[in-house]
């Protein structure tokens, strides 16, 4: 008999965000295969006996590359299990969960999508930073800042930097002199407010704003790394009034801008 593949987003970090379904996918589940940017609290809720797989990934470092993990799923459906792929954020905004999908389509194993709380919203918003607000955004768009290995940069950053208010950029820290340059050559003014959101919705939450001719500068000095989210836009002023979560240091304070 054929098991069947929840794909599930476990949000942001913050253990309470998962969805109540998300966690009745992973109380359920015969095997779980998780990813790095998960809470591992969330594991606490597998039943006894469930098989944990870790199948993380570092920049550069792929715990188990992504065919592997496509096997993985696959082959423990086709034994009968019910197995949880369970990814940060949401599976289908840059979680490959879409590819994972299209593998079980093809090897006709069902499965279902559970979405999650994405960290291109969360982050800012634990942060003090809503991504739109009728006063300052009437639009946003998530990019990623981190292109294929191999292949050409294909954003249009012109279109971005003049055609939306706020731009949510994943895992762009790496290439954020370059983010920087292209949106400042697309039009995009240089004092436009940058903020970067360091383990978002985490106690480890760190973030530090500037504009986007200081904001590389400023990460630099504060050791900003991944995972960090990017948000560009003037919905960042808000920070200084509304910010919630976090017990602001004073190096904090002296890397506003």
């Amino acid at each position: 008999m054929m098991g069947i593949v929840y794909i599930v987003g476990a949000g942001p970090g913050d253990v309470d965000l998962i969805t109540v379904k998300g966690v009745k996918c992973i109380q359920k589940a015969d095997i779980i295969l998780y990813d790095r940017l998960i809470n591992k609290e969330l594991l606490e809720y597998a039943k006894p006996g469930a098989e944990l797989i870790y199948s993380g990934k570092l920049p550069g470092f792929h715990a188990k590359k992504q065919e592997t993990i496509n096997h993985l799923l696959v082959k423990h459906a086709q034994k009968g299990k019910i197995v949880t792929r369970l990814k940060g954020g949401d599976p289908f905004v840059f979680g490959r969960g879409g590819e994972e999908a299209q593998v079980l389509a093809e090897h006709g194993i069902s499965f279902e999508i559970v979405p999650g709380i994405t960290s291109g919203i969360a982050a800012p918003a634990y942060a003090g930073i809503p991504v739109t607000h009728r006063d300052y955004s009437s639009s946003f768009a998530v990019v990623t800042g981190h292109m294929k290995a191999g292949k050409d940069d294909t954003i249009r950053w012109k279109n971005l930097a003049q055609g939306v208010d706020t731009l949510a950029i994943y895992m762009g820290v790496g290439n954020l002199p370059y983010i920087c340059e292209q949106l400042i050559n697309g039009g995009r003014a240089g004092n436009t407010p940058v903020a970067l959101v360091h383990w978002g919705t985490t106690e480890r939450q760190q973030t530090v704003t500037g504009t986007l001719t200081t904001i590389v500068e400023i990460a630099k000095k504060s050791e900003i790394k991944n995972p960090s989210m990017i948000i560009v836009g003037e919905v960042v002023k808000l920070r200084k009034e509304i910010q919630w979560f976090e017990q602001t240091s004073v190096t904090q304070q002296l890397a506003y801008v």
